[in-house]
């Protein structure tokens, strides 16, 4: 009789790559995780000094930081408002310190004159949703600690107004700026003495099971193609659960109604080429009939990012505007 243990040693295969995310994620098909430190938009950062930024921990237990940013020389005495940039990356990939979105976070701190907050969340699949959602939230409530601690960070204390706070999204952000107008509720009263104004919804990430005319006739060569689409929420949600959950889906067939939910503010901006289009306009042309203050903006011919992929664009200036009409808007 032969031995044949060394034979099933050498047909072992290696882990192979079962998922990857724009090489910065590697999923192995053994479960391993491999993620890389450098962005997936290798762009220079456009630090002139007129934007001073930190960083600090909002939440010691996962390691959670967000960026601050003001400008240096502020055109006004007056307290500047606060302006969450909460990063997208189909949940995946993203970080406060990529390249992208550290240069919209300098011309958002100049063009609005207002401090910017840019936090991390954990990331997926090792933290599936709602741990992005629930670390929102805990970057919330770590600006309410600032505005009522004794130890406060003077650094953001001395200029900011807690009274004027704006929630911003992009993409997956979106997603948990969607999510935080509907826990906080209109006046967010949860917060006090922070008080949010109005929420920025870039681009959103929803999604569900039955296709949106977009995502099914969008260019495969899209920036975000459906492809990605579909593995970001593969990774993100929950094993076994569907596109319809109410965390990716806010009108599905198990999610909440809204009719009854008193919201604050909210713009909808989207790009008319991006495949989240359809979404996005439904989510807005729905929330309107509900009796909610929405405002709709779509950029003919634009791709999901724009306005981060080239933040000096015609299309991101005329954005910025936008954005700075609204904030002047609901500034009280």
């Amino acid at each position: 009789m032969s031995d044949t243990t060394g034979a099933a040693d050498s047909t072992t295969i290696s882990p192979y790559v079962v998922d990857e995310c724009r090489g910065v994620l590697r999923v192995y098909s053994d479960g391993s995780i491999v993620r890389s430190n450098k962005p997936s938009f290798n762009v220079p950062v456009n630090d002139d000094g007129s934007v001073l930024w930190k960083d600090v921990i909002f939440d010691a237990e996962h390691n959670l930081q967000v960026r601050l940013y003001k400008p240096a020389s502020p055109s006004s005495t007056k307290l500047l408002p606060i302006f969450y940039y909460i990063h997208g990356g189909g949940f995946c990939i993203g970080s406060r310190t990529w390249p992208n979105c550290q240069n919209y976070c300098f011309r958002l701190a100049l063009d609005l004159q207002a401090v910017v907050v840019a936090p991390d969340y954990r990331l997926a699949p090792e933290n599936r949703l709602p741990a992005a959602i629930e670390d929102g939230f805990t970057a919330m409530k770590w600006l309410q600690a600032q505005a009522v601690s004794e130890e406060a960070d003077a650094w953001l204390t001395e200029v900011a107004d807690f009274s004027r706070v704006f929630v911003s999204g992009d993409s997956a952000g979106g997603n948990i700026a969607h999510n935080l107008a509907v826990r906080l509720r209109a006046g967010s009263a949860e917060l006090a003495p922070v008080r949010v104004r109005g929420y920025v919804l870039l681009a959103p990430f929803f999604g569900g099971v039955v296709r949106s005319r977009s995502e099914a006739e969008g260019p495969k060569e899209a920036f975000l193609n459906l492809e990605l689409i579909d593995r970001f929420w593969r990774l993100s949600i929950a094993v076994g659960e569907s596109t319809d959950h109410p965390f990716v889906n806010p009108f599905g067939p198990a999610s909440q109604s809204l009719e009854e939910v008193d919201l604050d503010p909210i713009l909808v901006v989207v790009g008319g080429s991006d495949l989240l289009k359809d979404r996005a306009e439904d989510y807005a042309k729905r929330l309107k009939g509900l009796g909610k203050k929405i405002e709709y903006i779509e950029f003919e011919g634009k791709q999901h990012g724009f306005f981060t992929i080239d933040p000096n664009s015609e299309a991101a200036n005329r954005l910025m505007m936008i954005i700075k009409r609204f904030t002047m808007d609901h500034n009280s």
